[in-house]
C-alpha cells in the first residue's frame, strides 16, 4: 500500500512533521539492528500468512493465553528503554515519534495480544495492559497512539470467523496499523451523529468530520463510526492512503501533543465488504477496553514521576535550612515524599491488574459461546474498570504533584520537562467521565442500578465511556 504524499494532509493548522521511512518488510537482521540495535528477529511464522480458522469448531478468533510475562518483558523492555532515551526531548519539542512507533512495529508489538496460532504472542489482556504501562513509562505518547489498534484487534479476536476476518489478520501481520476515532467533530454525539456510510455498488463511500482522531498520522486504517442508510450505526475500516481522507494536526490539549488526536476529515471516502460492521456487534467489552488502555497509559506515568523524582533528589546537591539533613537525599521528610509515590505506583498497578484480569474473564466466557455469563461479567467488569479508574485517576495525579514536595525549584526547570507528567496524565484522565463513576457505582450497589453503559442507549457507550 503506497504512503500519501504530504500534500494529502492538511496542514493549514500546524505543520505535518514528516514520518521517517520504514525499513522494507522484507529486512533482513542487520537491517532491523541498524535501526534498533534492541530488536531481535521476528520469527518467519509472524510474518506468513496463517491457515483459516476451523469455523465449524471455532466460535471467534479467541485462544487462552500462552505467553510467560517475563519472556513479553525481556523481549519489549530493551525497546521500551531506547524509546525512553529521547522522551523529554521530543516532549520539549514536540517532535513527533514515527521512528519510535516503527520500531515497536517491526518488533511486532502489535501482536502481543494475538494468539500464537495466528501468528502472534498470545498474551493475556492483563499482559497486554502492563506491557502497554511499560511503555507509557518510557513515553506516554507512544503507549498512547497504540489504543486504537490494540482495541481492534480485540474486536477482530472475538468476531466470528470469516474470510474476511482472515484476511484482517493478514493484515495485522503485515504490521498494518489502526488509527482513528468515534468522536464526532464540533459537539456532535451518537445520538446526533453526522458522519454517513452509504452503499454505492460494491462499496460504501463515509463522509464526515472526526476529532481525537488517536494514532492517525501514524496509521494505515483509520476506524471510524458513522449512520448507515437505516439510521442504525456503522463502523467502517478506511484506508488512510486515499484522496477522500484528510488527518489534520490541530490537536490543542497541553498534553499527549504528539498522539496526533486531532481531526480526521472524511469526503466519500471509500470502504470495502469486510471492512464495515455493524457498530451493535462490535467487541461487547468495548467501552472496558478503551478505559482499561487509558489507565494502562497513566500507571506508566505514576511509574515515570517515581522513576524521575528518586533520580532528582539522589542529584538534589543542597537542603533547605529548615530540613532534618543537609543532604537532601538523606532528609527523612524527603524520603517520605518518595515513598508516598511509590505507594501510588503499587495501588495504580494493583487496580491496572483488577480490571485486566476483569476483561480476560469477559473475553473466556465469549469464547466459549456463554452468553449468560458473559453478560454477567460484563457487569462485573465495568466495576472494576470504573473502580480501577478512580484509583488510578487519584493516584497519579497525586504522584504527579506531590512529588515536587521532595525537588527543589530547580525541578520546574524545562530541561528536566518534569511538568509533563501531570499535563499529559491531567489530559488523559479529562478522556472519560470520572466525575459520574463514583455516583453510578454507588447506585449499582445500593440499587443494584446496571453500570454499564450501551451504544445503543441514549447514544452512549463506544470509547471508553
Amino acid at each position: 500500500m503506497a504512503r500519501p504524499s504530504q500534500s494529502k494532509l492538511s496542514n493549514s493548522h500546524k505543520p505535518i512533521i514528516p514520518q521517517t521511512p520504514g525499513i522494507s518488510r522484507n529486512r533482513d537482521r542487520q537491517a532491523r539492528h541498524d535501526i534498533c540495535p534492541t530488536i531481535v528477529d521476528v520469527p518467519a511464522f509472524r510474518r506468513t500468512k496463517m491457515t483459516t480458522v476451523d469455523a465449524p469448531t471455532s466460535l471467534t478468533y479467541l485462544r487462552p493465553a500462552t505467553a510467560k510475562e517475563e519472556a513479553l518483558v525481556e523481549r519489549f523492555q530493551p525497546i521500551f528503554d531506547r524509546i525512553a532515551e529521547g522522551n523529554v526531548e521530543r516532549e520539549r519539542n514536540r517532535t513527533f515519534p514515527f521512528e519510535q512507533v516503527q520500531w515497536l512495529k517491526d518488533a511486532d508489538f502489535s501482536l502481543v495480544r494475538v494468539p500464537e496460532e495466528f501468528g502472534g504472542w498470545g498474551a493475556s489482556l492483563e499482559q497486554t495492559y502492563y506491557l502497554l504501562a511499560l511503555l507509557a513509562e518510557a513515553d506516554a505518547n507512544v503507549a498512547h497512539v497504540w489504543r486504537n489498534h490494540l482495541a481492534f484487534i480485540e474486536d477482530r479476536l472475538n468476531a466470528r470467523p470469516s474470510p474476511a476476518n482472515d484476511r484482517w489478520f493478514q493484515r495485522f501481520r503485515d504490521r498494518e496499523f489502526i488509527g482513528g476515532g468515534w468522536t464526532e467533530a464540533n459537539n456532535g454525539t451518537y445520538a446526533n451523529i453526522k458522519t454517513t456510510v452509504t452503499r454505492e455498488g460494491d462499496a460504501y463511500k463515509v463522509t464526515g468530520a472526526k476529532f481525537y482522531a488517536t494514532g492517525s498520522l501514524y496509521a494505515d486504517w483509520l476506524d471510524v463510526i458513522g449512520k448507515g442508510e437505516d439510521g442504525s450505526l456503522i463502523t467502517t475500516l478506511v484506508s488512510r492512503h486515499q484522496p477522500g481522507v484528510v488527518l489534520t494536526d490541530d490537536w490543542p490539549g497541553f498534553g499527549q501533543s504528539t498522539t496526533a488526536s486531532g481531526s480526521a476529515t472524511y469526503q466519500d471516502a471509500i470502504a470495502h465488504e469486510g471492512d464495515v460492521f455493524p457498530a451493535s456487534e462490535r467487541v461487547v467489552y468495548q467501552g472496558h477496553f478503551y478505559q482499561t488502555a487509558l489507565l494502562a497509559v497513566l500507571t506508566g506515568i505514576t511509574r515515570a514521576i517515581l522513576r524521575d523524582g528518586t533520580k532528582a533528589l539522589k542529584a538534589r546537591g543542597r537542603n533547605y535550612p529548615q530540613g532534618l539533613n543537609p543532604v537532601p537525599a538523606l532528609d527523612p521528610q524527603l524520603l517520605q515524599v518518595i515513598g508516598e509515590v511509590s505507594v501510588r505506583v503499587f495501588s495504580t498497578e494493583a487496580a491496572l491488574r483488577r480490571a485486566a484480569s476483569a476483561l480476560d474473564l469477559i473475553a473466556a466466557a465469549h469464547a466459549d459461546g456463554d452468553v449468560a455469563l458473559r453478560d454477567k461479567r460484563v457487569i462485573a467488569g465495568e466495576v472494576a474498570v470504573a473502580q480501577a479508574q478512580l484509583a488510578i485517576i487519584d493516584g497519579v495525579l497525586y504522584a504527579a504533584t506531590h512529588v515536587f514536595g521532595a525537588l527543589g525549584a530547580s525541578a520546574t526547570s524545562e530541561e528536566t520537562a518534569l511538568d509533563r507528567h501531570w499535563r499529559n496524565a491531567r489530559t488523559l484522565a479529562s478522556h472519560n467521565p470520572v466525575a459520574y463513576k463514583a455516583r453510578i457505582l454507588g447506585d449499582y450497589l445500593v440499587n443494584d442500578n446496571s453500570p454499564a453503559s450501551s451504544i445503543d442507549r441514549l447514544g452512549r457507550g463506544g470509547q471508553g465511556n
